[in-house]
Order: structure tokens, then C-alpha cells, then sequence
């Protein structure tokens, strides 16, 4: 086993990322060793220096990649190497006076309140199977703020009906629990009903019309298809479904510790984000409303 598999191995064992973070870094560290040495298999590690990762992210950046890009390629390598030094494999950490290239700060863009509305309230998606599934994937994105991966390896049995809760896995199989709204928890119960009809095999909670579990284009797809219909934002994914669920939220007064722990971040830093869509929210009020603005 080379280098580049123990880690990956690593990475999914130990580490416990997602298959989705796993193949990335993959990539990414492929991506460097053919740069470095245009062939993986006489790639060697110890005679990666400084000057190298740098000469990487100066072509990446010609290239095109965007500087958000190149920063998780270079947290790849940080990873990587950390690794060999902590199994012995490498002396001298050639990242250390790596400088990552200043990346714009980008707001999560989210959904209006009324759009959502107008779409779960008045949208027709059908009566049956098809229908039924897409509503409520929907609505669990919206209403619990959970990742299209945590959906899409929901079980039936993550479903408390009795206590209207939901328990999700999320990023290295950590579990939280996150409480429903009874109407919704009601639709859920619905949805179950009629996938109980179905010809499937094992205790998936979403599956398509022949009992299959769903992948994540499928979601992404469906998604996409139904925000057409009610906004205009350039990006239209399941994730900015979650980022609506978190400013709506913070909208409403929900405070960012109980925010974070629904969306099951490891740190408050990475909730916080959500407090600049806010803030934007009350510039634009105090320009309109203000007489001296």
C-alpha cells in the first residue's frame, strides 16, 4: 500500500470523513503528485519541499481555480503530511511556510420566507408516490436544516413518531437529535404510508419510485426543480435550503448555540456566517427607514 492509500484509508477509518471529503482529497492529492512528479508511482514524499506546494497554488490560480478552491487543495495537503509525520513517514513539514491566497468572503445565499411559503403551500406536486417524496424532501431540508447526505442515509427508523424527533447522522457518524414540528412529523407518518407499498429492500426512509435508495443527484435535481419555480438565486441546491432553515431562524430569534447545534457544526465559527445575512438584513432597513440615510 503507497502513500496516497494509507492516508485515504486513514481518512475513512480513523478520521471518519465522508465518502463525499474523501474522494475530494483524493483528487486534490492526485492533482499535486502529477505536478510534482507526473507519475503517482514514483511519487515520494520526502522530496516535497515549501517552493513546491507554493509553485502549486501559483498554477492553480493562473489556471483559474478560485482562491476558496485552492485552499481546500492546500488543507488537503496540511492533512496529508500531518499524517506521514504522525506515522513516522516524514521528517520536516513542508507546509509550514505555506501563505494561502486571500479568498472573498462569500455570504450563503438563502431563500425568501414567502417564496418557501408560496412553494410548500400552493405548489401542486402530485398526490401520488413521486409527488408525496418530493414534497417532504422538501420540507426536511427546510425544516430540520440537515446536509443532502444526512437525507439521503436517513432510515426509517431514525423517525421517533411518538416523540416527533429525527435522528441524523452527520459528518464522522456523529448523531444528533433534532425535534419536529407536529404537522410536519404528521407528513412524515403520510410519506410512510405510501412507502410501505412499495416492492424495497432495506430501511432507507427515501427511495425512488422502485424502492431504490435515493443518490445525491437525484435530491439535487429535485431540489432544483421546484426552487425554479419560486426564486431566482443563482444557486438552487439542497444546500441553500439549509442555509434558508439557519437564517430564518436567526430571523426569528433563535439563538446561534441552539442554531449550531441543529446543524450539527463542530464550532460556532462556522454558524456564525449566517449572523452576516442578518446584518445585511438590518442595513438595508436602516438605509430605507432611516431619514439621515
Amino acid at each position: 500500500m503507497n502513500h496516497k492509500e494509507s492516508f485515504l484509508q486513514y481518512l475513512q477509518t480513523e478520521r471518519r470523513y465522508s465518502p463525499h471529503t474523501v474522494r475530494s482529497y483524493s483528487n486534490d492529492l492526485s492533482q499535486f503528485i502529477v505536478f510534482h512528479t507526473n507519475d503517482e508511482t514514483e511519487f515520494n514524499p520526502g522530496t516535497v519541499i515549501s517552493q513546491d506546494v507554493r509553485d502549486w497554488i501559483v498554477s492553480l490560480l493562473d489556471s483559474g481555480i478560485s482562491p476558496s478552491s485552492v485552499h481546500r487543495k492546500i488543507s488537503c495537503l496540511r492533512v496529508f503530511f500531518r499524517f506521514l509525520r504522525k506515522e513516522g513517514l516524514h521528517g520536516a513539514d513542508p507546509m509550514e511556510k505555506v501563505v494561502m491566497p486571500k479568498r472573498r468572503k462569500r455570504l450563503p445565499g438563502f431563500v425568501p420566507e414567502s417564496s418557501l411559503d408560496t412553494l410548500l403551500d400552493s405548489c401542486d406536486f402530485g398526490d401520488d408516490f413521486d409527488g408525496v417524496r418530493n414534497k417532504t424532501i422538501i420540507e426536511m431540508l427546510y425544516l430540520t436544516g440537515i446536509r443532502r447526505s444526512e437525507l439521503t442515509g436517513l432510515r426509517i427508523s431514525d423517525f421517533d413518531e411518538s416523540r416527533g424527533t429525527l435522528r441524523v447522522r452527520g459528518k464522522r457518524n456523529k448523531e444528533r437529535i433534532i425535534p419536529l414540528i407536529d404537522s410536519f412529523r404528521i407528513s412524515l407518518s403520510e410519506y410512510l404510508r405510501l412507502r410501505s407499498s412499495l416492492e424495497s429492500e432495506g430501511e432507507w426512509f427515501f427511495v425512488s419510485g422502485s424502492g431504490n435508495k435515493l443518490y445525491d443527484k437525484f435530491v439535487y435535481n429535485i431540489v432544483k426543480k421546484y426552487l425554479t419555480m419560486v426564486t431566482t438565486i443563482e444557486k438552487r441546491s439542497p444546500h441553500v435550503l439549509r442555509h434558508s432553515f439557519a437564517t430564518h431562524m436567526l430571523n426569528h430569534g433563535a439563538d446561534l448555540t441552539s442554531i449550531k447545534e441543529l446543524l450539527g457544526h463542530a464550532n460556532l465559527s462556522a454558524t456564525q456566517v449566517y449572523t452576516h445575512n442578518t446584518f445585511e438584513k438590518l442595513k438595508k432597513v436602516y438605509k430605507q427607514a432611516h431619514p439621515r440615510a
